[in-house]
């Protein structure tokens, strides 16, 4: 297949280019050259928020990895004076998310672009990002692709919202469309970094303690790429490791910061994760295969 990557001058889109290029023609689009390692590829210097960009990076193309986003709420309360001392503007998150994403699904699916597998994140479920602070209503763990989702910020919004709108297409257009749900992504530097720096819990984290190796995330991406075709037209899918960053177990973590959630803590044995990747494995195979522990 003719595959384009975009954000492909990110952080996790080395991975997706390298699980794939052996088996598949890839085309990079992303606003910066990628690195040099990929010189020899295709690419497509562009902005998913221009719309002239995304219809000329479809051109041929069989499938779509979209990876470009951006990654945090920048117009957030707690999170505006560092966008502005960025320079960011205070719309990114939703000109990149939703934007972005619209204009490229549109460009596909004027191009005869016949899969798209989009990087989401677990943020779509509201955990994070809470401006009222007030608790996140848990209903059961782990967590799953069930689970209600309470998002507060625009970078939740626009992941859960962008779920939303790739299904669109598919009812409308019959293209298929994946979505992952990554937690913090780590590559092999930054978990070598967790293991250094593993300290106890000093209280609760709204993050879940939730990571994810890099190539995880990039097989992910291959295998629902690749998948059968018995998979759904379309899906999302949770893409965490099986443990957590957290040198407790996981039920002690809930007892000691958030016992209200005890009548949950018999599902988190160990340092199980507190979300489940059991619809992934079972649709497609992939399991959890980096680590962080010695």
């Amino acid at each position: 297949m003719r595959v384009l990557v975009t954000g492909a001058s990110g952080g996790l889109a080395p991975f997706v280019i390298r699980a794939l290029w052996e088996r598949h023609e890839v085309v990079l689009m992303s606003r910066r050259p990628p690195q040099a390692e990929f010189a020899t590829l295709s690419w497509v210097q562009g902005d998913i928020t221009m719309f002239a960009d995304c219809q000329r990076a479809v051109q041929g193309i069989d499938a779509i990895q979209h990876l470009a986003a951006q990654p945090w709420p920048v117009d957030h309360p707690r999170l505006r004076g560092q966008a502005a001392a960025q320079g960011v503007p205070f719309d990114a998150t939703f000109q990149s998310n939703m934007l972005g994403t619209y204009y490229l699904m549109q460009a596909a699916v004027a191009a005869g672009v016949g899969q798209v597998i989009m990087a989401g994140s677990n943020c779509a479920l509201g955990h994070g990002y809470r401006i009222s602070q007030t608790p996140f209503p848990f209903q059961a763990l782990p967590i799953d692709e069930s689970h209600p989702a309470f998002p507060e910020d625009s970078y939740s919004y626009s992941k859960l919202a962008g779920e939303l709108l790739l299904a669109s297409y598919t009812r409308a257009y019959g293209i298929r469309t994946y979505v992952t749900r990554p937690a913090a992504i780590c590559s092999p530097a930054r978990r070598q970094q967790l293991a250094q720096q593993a300290a106890p819990a000093t209280g609760w984290n709204p993050w879940l303690w939730a990571w994810v190796g890099s190539e995880d995330v990039a097989h992910a991406h291959q295998l629902l790429m690749e998948g059968p075709p018995t998979l759904p037209l379309h899906d999302v899918y949770y893409v965490t490791a099986d443990d957590t960053t957290a040198l407790e177990p996981s039920a002690t973590l809930i007892a000691q910061w958030q016992p209200t959630l005890l009548p949950y803590a018999d599902g988190l044995p160990g340092h199980h994760s507190f979300f489940s990747t059991r619809k992934l494995t079972q649709a497609v195979g992939w399991q959890h295969r980096t680590g962080w522990r010695a």
